[in-house]
């Protein structure tokens, strides 16, 4: 990540619009947001043969792909049908590049909930609490992404949202679901 993008990812996390700027709204620097990703699923999947499941290693490798993929198609085709066209390109690698608030934000709710539990609040409530505090955290950073970087109105931005988890979700899961289903889950 370049230090442009990673100023852009630190200002975007603290909802600065301004971190918009940051970022190569080129195809070129959609892939470079993509690619450790794409990295990482590639290792994944080295494990997994190294450990000798083949089919396990592909699964894996197909199904973080489409998670990964997924939320830039669908986005995309809720730009076009907005004729926000335009601003897509930037909007995506945003948003891609500012996955990388996540892991931190979830070390924060890990800790915080360790503050919980200090201060006597039970195990079960503190966790939810930070749990639930992480996902209200992302569900909002994702609508400002989508409210700044796309220019809609906050009810498209909670759409695209909406739309792009709930799609990723059902074309990653769905056919592992389906898999399940019919009883060849591995």
């Amino acid at each position: 990540m370049s230090l442009a993008a990673a100023a852009g990812v630190a200002r975007l996390a603290r909802f600065r619009a301004d971190g918009l700027a940051a970022f190569d709204a080129t195809p070129v620097g959609l892939l470079n947001a993509l690619a450790p990703w794409v990295a990482f699923a590639l290792v994944g999947c080295g494990l997994a043969l190294a450990a000798g499941s083949p089919r396990a290693a592909l699964e894996g490798l197909l199904g973080s792909l489409v998670a990964l993929l997924a939320p830039p198609v669908l986005s995309q085709a809720l730009a076009q049908l907005w004729r926000r066209e335009e601003a897509w390109l930037r909007y995506a690698v945003a948003a891609t590049w500012c996955q990388w608030v996540m892991p931190p934000a979830l070390l924060a709710a890990v800790l915080a909930s360790g503050v919980l539990m200090a201060m006597g609040v039970p195990q079960v409530v503190a966790e939810t609490v930070a749990g639930v505090a992480l996902l209200v955290y992302a569900l909002a950073l994702h609508v400002f992404l989508a409210g700044r970087g796309l220019g809609l109105r906050l009810g498209r931005a909670v759409v695209l949202v909406i739309v792009v988890q709930i799609g990723t979700g059902l074309l990653t899961l769905g056919p592992l679901l389906l898999a399940g289903a019919r009883g060849d889950g591995g």
